[in-house]
């Protein structure tokens, strides 16, 4: 016998209670977008290298490491995409979506980074994401953290701060970061090899660096504080003041970055809190849920300036903070015991299911031990088609005394059997 091919390593499976807490998230996600009114698009698998070589970044690790990057019959070089944002804002600029801005969009489905597996990451991963595009006012970081925070909220997950920082402007950042060039060059030799990297190319992420030799020094780095300019403080107490009147519990966080030119503004991350139970199932330095403000990205793509904010999410991460749920009660199954009454069985569950009922047919393999898989299957009501005494005989029995639609249920029922 020929060996059974293995899933490629990075690669799930996903099944049972693992694929209905995926979905919970999926079908949550979709329900409070449309509450937001987010415009649902559906992106390409895979692009031109370039546009994320562009828009991510040459210098960093998702591009120089982690990209499925291949060559085409064409001799073109594409990509799998690794993220989502790179992708949409290609398709605003070479679709004229910017008669629509300012745009309110969303969507979901796989990404792809060649990173080392471990929990709750993989080289296939999948991902929300929402974006506003073509809105420069602080409203729009409002609206977007807000419909983040009541996402996380109505999956149930609990024991979550959204931290939060400002980059500033465009002259905010860039003396921020002169100041930090400075700061972290005088200590060079002392930095870890990637941070000794970063230094000149991207020195605001080494400010992120988890690196002990590196965390030291960041202590007493220069905070973006010290840099912002008037409007760039008026648009962090903006957002600041929206979230506190939205109820979006937060916490101002420091140290949190994005290294890319083109970021601007507002940075954030849903983090679990210290020994809170998403922490023990993530770690407490896990991120939930991120994103931040780019408003210089469109440029890099050759469009006009354009502001835009956006985050994401892993959905492997919140099924994991979703345990147990999306997983429905069975509401009717129905057994047909005898083989004659199996059409009657089938017409039952048909006419249900159009009710609006979410109902189970057993209606093969011995019928003298049908009944009792539908039985075995806690259902809320229990049908049974029956032969007995040559007599055709069906019952209904409400196993559940408190299944709210129970009457309704038997009135279906007695309607078609005893009307």
């Amino acid at each position: 016998m020929s060996k059974t091919p293995q899933a490629i390593r990075g690669t799930q499976d996903i099944f049972g209670p693992d694929a209905e807490a995926f979905a919970f998230v999926v079908e949550t996600f979709e329900r409070v977008r449309r509450l937001y009114r987010f415009r649902r698009v559906e992106m390409p698998v895979f692009e031109k290298t370039e546009v994320f070589a562009r828009s991510i970044g040459e210098t960093t690790d998702i591009v120089s490491k982690e990209m499925y990057s291949f060559e085409d019959r064409g001799g073109e070089s594409l990509t799998l995409r690794p993220e989502f944002t790179a992708g949409i804002s290609r398709a605003f600029l070479s679709n004229g979506w910017q008669q629509y801005a300012p745009v309110k969009l969303a969507t979901h489905g796989p990404l792809f980074r060649y990173e080392r597996p471990q929990k709750g990451r993989y080289r296939q991963f999948h991902q929300i994401d929402a974006e506003i595009i073509g809105a420069g006012e602080p409203q729009a970081d409002v609206e977007l953290l807000t419909m983040a925070d009541q996402v996380l909220k109505e999956l149930g997950i609990t024991g979550v701060t959204l931290h939060l920082n400002t980059l500033g402007d465009g002259d905010s950042r860039e003396a921020w970061r002169a100041a930090l060039v400075e700061h972290f060059r005088a200590v060079k030799d002392e930095l870890s090899e990637d941070s000794q990297e970063r230094l000149e190319k991207n020195p605001l992420r080494i400010l992120d660096s988890k690196d002990r030799r590196d965390q030291k020094f960041v202590a007493d780095a220069p905070k973006i504080d010290q840099f912002l300019s008037g409007g760039a403080r008026a648009f962090f107490d903006a957002v600041t003041g929206g979230l506190d009147a939205a109820g979006v519990k937060w916490t101002r966080a420091e140290s949190l970055v994005r290294g890319l030119d083109y970021y601007r503004h507002t940075a954030f991350e849903f983090i679990p809190d210290e020994g809170s139970e998403a922490a023990g199932k993530l770690g407490s330095q896990s991120t939930i849920l991120g994103g931040g403000r780019y408003d210089g990205l469109m440029e890099s793509l050759g469009g006009a300036p354009t502001p835009a904010v956006g985050w994401a999410a892993g959905i492997e991460r919140l099924a994991m903070l979703c345990d147990g749920k999306g997983t429905e009660r069975l509401e009717i199954a129905i057994a047909a015991e005898n083989s004659e009454r199996e059409g009657d069985a089938a017409e039952m569950v048909a006419i249900f299911r159009r009710q609006g009922f979410n109902a189970e047919l057993f209606a093969t393999g011995s019928p003298r031990k049908r009944f009792d898989k539908a039985r075995k299957a806690d259902p809320a009501v229990l049908i049974s088609f029956d032969v007995r005494d040559g007599q055709h005989t069906q019952t209904l029995t409400s196993a559940d005394s408190d299944y709210a639609r129970a009457t309704e249920a038997e009135a279906i029922f007695a309607g078609r059997w005893n009307g």
